[in-house]
């Protein structure tokens, strides 16, 4: 256009430290004689009636300083670059790069000159272009940390997984009911053993019972660790045990007793002399 004799005017849209705008100016002059600026002087009219554009002075020798380009200021009107996203984009991604933009826009200064002109959008509601949610979030300092934005799905977790837990419990709970029905069993039984603990007349028929009862622990053990029976069913057991393991003591004695005066019967020629009965085991 700077060498096109046929125009006698052309315009151009860039920033004021274009490389681009300020040697085409210095062509125009080399080629053409200096060149006359054109005022746009309804520039406030045009920003009124269009919130896109706006209204804007170029600075004399904002081009060159010599001779100065232009050689006083100047009316115009302003239009910015901008970047756009569609509503329908994440707000994380939109704050997400408009804070690595601003955090990167002083180091890309030396080759990218335009950069230091990039400015934060207009955050109000009502402002000509809304800027993105994400972005304004960003700009306002209103981004939402990560319980904000997942509190409501971790809690629904939370209580999801403890409503399985109490489901499972329940389940187990039910299909261990016929392991807790035989600990039962196994406990009346104990209870039963110990009467007859108490009506036996020989060491063999006691230790049969203590094996016996053995057998039983080992059951009511492995039930408690499966989780079949709880600690208090345990600790009932337990008591029921400790009466049982007694008597067999106690009877143990009796019958020790009893075999002691079988033998002083014998040595005293059959006949069975009285004396005191120590109540400590032998």
């Amino acid at each position: 256009m700077a060498q096109d004799s046929t125009l006698d005017a052309f315009m151009m849209v860039g920033a004021l430290d274009d490389k681009a705008i300020a040697s085409t100016i210095a062509t125009t002059a080399r080629l053409r004689g200096e060149p006359k600026f054109l005022s746009v002087d309804v520039s406030d009219a045009i920003a009124e009636r269009h919130p896109l554009y706006e209204s804007e002075e170029i600075p004399a020798s904002a081009f060159s300083t010599t001779p100065q380009r232009p050689d006083d200021k100047i009316d115009t009107i302003a239009v910015n670059h901008l970047i756009v996203a569609p509503a329908s984009l994440s707000e994380d991604t939109v704050a997400t790069f408009t804070r690595e933009l601003f955090t990167v826009r002083q180091s890309l200064v030396k080759d990218l000159p335009g950069v230091s002109h990039i400015q934060k959008p207009d955050t109000d509601k009502d402002a000509a272009l809304p800027a993105h949610p994400g972005a304004a979030a960003f700009i306002d300092g209103n981004e939402r940390s990560f319980m904000d934005k997942y509190s409501d799905y971790i809690w629904g977790a939370v209580l999801l997984l403890s409503g399985f837990g109490s489901v499972a419990a329940w389940l187990r709970h039910y299909l261990r009911r016929e392991e807790r029905s035989e600990n039962a069993l196994h406990r009346d039984r104990l209870l039963t053993a110990i009467s007859s603990v108490r009506e036996a007349t020989s060491l063999d028929d006691l230790a049969a019972m203590q094996s016996a009862a053995d057998d039983i622990l080992r059951e009511t053990l492995a039930c408690h660790e499966d989780g079949a029976i709880e600690d208090g069913d345990l600790t009932a057991f337990g008591l029921v045990l400790a009466q049982f393991h007694q008597a067999i003591v106690d009877r143990r004695a009796v019958i020790a007793q009893m075999s002691d005066a079988d033998v002083a019967a014998k040595l005293d020629g059959g006949v069975l002399q009285p004396f005191p009965i120590s109540t400590a085991a032998r």
